[in-house]
């Protein structure tokens, strides 16, 4: 028996539906749409301000934390009977300290730290 090589049957020839590439790049697209949310969304610390049953003065307290820190977002949260003020969006506990130093001269209850699930600059989330 004779044997040969035959360069062309040893070759395989792929031709790719440009489509493909249209494909995978509006894929890369809705996955940054739909996953972005949960990449704002990291665990980190709030500050407690009030913990009360009365809605009035949970609703004065954080009247009164946007008076005096403009900067810091407020969440009015209710958990039957609480009414719970919680302010920021800290990543590390420090900076969260330093604020709730400030609140502690302000408002005479518990202020204290929490853990929670913090909203992160969606610029920076897309650096890291």
């Amino acid at each position: 028996m004779v044997s040969y090589s035959n360069p062309i049957a040893d070759t395989i020839i792929v031709k790719k539906d440009p489509r493909l590439d249209m494909l995978v790049k509006k894929q890369t697209e809705i996955n940054e749409v739909t996953t972005r949310e949960a990449r704002r969304n990291v665990p980190g610390f709030r500050i407690q301000v009030i913990n009360t049953t009365d809605r009035n003065a949970a609703i004065q307290a954080k009247t009164t934390v946007y008076r005096l820190f403009p900067e810091l977002k407020a969440y009015l949260l209710y958990q039957s009977p609480y009414f719970r003020l919680r302010v920021g969006n800290f990543e590390d506990r420090k900076a969260a300290e330093s604020y709730q130093r400030q609140l502690s001269r302000e408002f005479k209850q518990n202020v204290y730290i929490v853990n929670d699930v913090v909203e992160v600059n969606p610029d920076r989330s897309n650096e890291e």
